[in-house]
């Protein structure tokens, strides 16, 4: 009985220092979920190894150019009738509009890199390219284009890296 809770501790207490919970998450959720694999520290190290910093999460999309569009998303349905249309665009810039009203304006550098890792997650390939619930009337409805795929969504399946993805770029559009 001893040696099973010591078992137990020395195990949580690795668990703590690696960051990990028990249950394989990190902790808090979306917040923690959304800023632990942006530029850690392990990252900027100049002796983390490619492989090292590939195991910390995921990587932010590389830029080809100002002209590339890593992300797409177009919200529409509700009970109002809402069209808004978010693009992440290469130049660091982000291009939205609702119902036809256009705006450009600057992402940030720090907002930027974070956009990109989580167009980087690889839990994002294993997303179906459709998930709604016909069942269910007046919901959002989410279509999304990144790395080459189409995804459309209601949000109705349990998809974190997409959720936070989605939420992510949402942030980008105006406030009503």
């Amino acid at each position: 009985m001893i040696g099973r809770r010591t078992g137990t501790v020395v195990v949580a207490g690795v668990l703590g220092l690696a960051g990990c919970g028990v249950d394989g998450g990190g902790g808090d959720g979306e917040a923690k979920g959304r800023t632990s694999a942006v530029d850690t520290p392990a990252d900027r190290s100049p002796s983390a190894s490619p492989s090292a910093s590939a195991s910390v999460g995921p990587s932010a999309v590389p830029v080809t150019g100002p002209d590339q569009k890593p992300a797409t998303m177009t919200v529409t349905g509700g009970f109002a009738g809402v069209h808004r249309t978010v693009i992440l665009r290469g130049d660091g810039t982000a291009y939205t509009s609702e119902k036809g009203e256009p705006v450009v304006r600057s992402v940030g550098a720090d907002r930027f890199r974070e956009l990109r890792t989580l167009l980087g997650d690889p839990a994002l390939a294993e997303v179906p390219s459709f998930t709604r619930d016909m069942s269910a009337r007046d919901l959002f409805q989410y279509t999304l284009t990144f790395g080459g795929r189409t995804v459309v969504t209601d949000r109705s399946g349990d998809e974190p890296a997409l959720d936070r993805l989605i939420a992510a770029l949402s942030e980008l559009l105006p406030q009503n």
